[in-house]
């Protein structure tokens, strides 16, 4: 019988406890769910090519879901309310759960009307960076075109 090895993952402590008379003045705490709750947002670019205002990272062949990694100024995505750390769960008929990198950055390049489902879990979003470092492979549609209609 040969011998191998299995090593832990690293164990994670708890948050710290506050007593429930202190939650409602503390930042670490916020007992609003609302804000982890899947939400729609529709995006309309007048060409395929047009900037989509975000950013996105991970995917199947990384272990993990499809995140909004970075979300430029001044788009529709971050009047709209996108942010970084929003899961993409679904965009038009598609699901986005179980979907490679380039499979949903070709999704995202070939529409020009974009029907999003996301929810805001940054949980996940931060253990895309254990697992993988720094960004090194993320998505943005074109050069950002500002409200004059230049590139930046």
């Amino acid at each position: 019988m040969e011998d191998f090895y299995v090593s832990k993952p690293t164990y994670e402590h708890p948050p710290d406890w506050i007593p429930p008379e202190q939650r409602s003045s503390n930042n670490d705490y916020n007992n609003d769910i609302n804000q982890f709750l899947p939400r729609s947002v529709k995006i309309r670019r007048m060409k395929k090519n047009d900037v989509l205002g975000f950013n996105i990272r991970g995917g199947k062949e990384h272990h993990c879901g499809l995140y909004i990694s970075k979300v430029m100024l001044n788009t529709d995505a971050h009047r709209l309310g996108l942010r970084e750390g929003d899961q993409v769960l679904r965009i038009n008929d598609t699901s986005f759960e179980n979907i490679d990198h380039a499979e949903a950055v070709n999704i995202l390049k070939s529409n020009k009307e974009l029907q999003l489902t996301v929810r805001y879990f940054p949980y996940g979003y931060k253990k895309t960076y254990e697992a993988r470092g720094p960004p090194s492979a993320s998505y943005e549609a074109s050069p950002i075109i500002t409200a004059h209609g230049t590139n930046r």
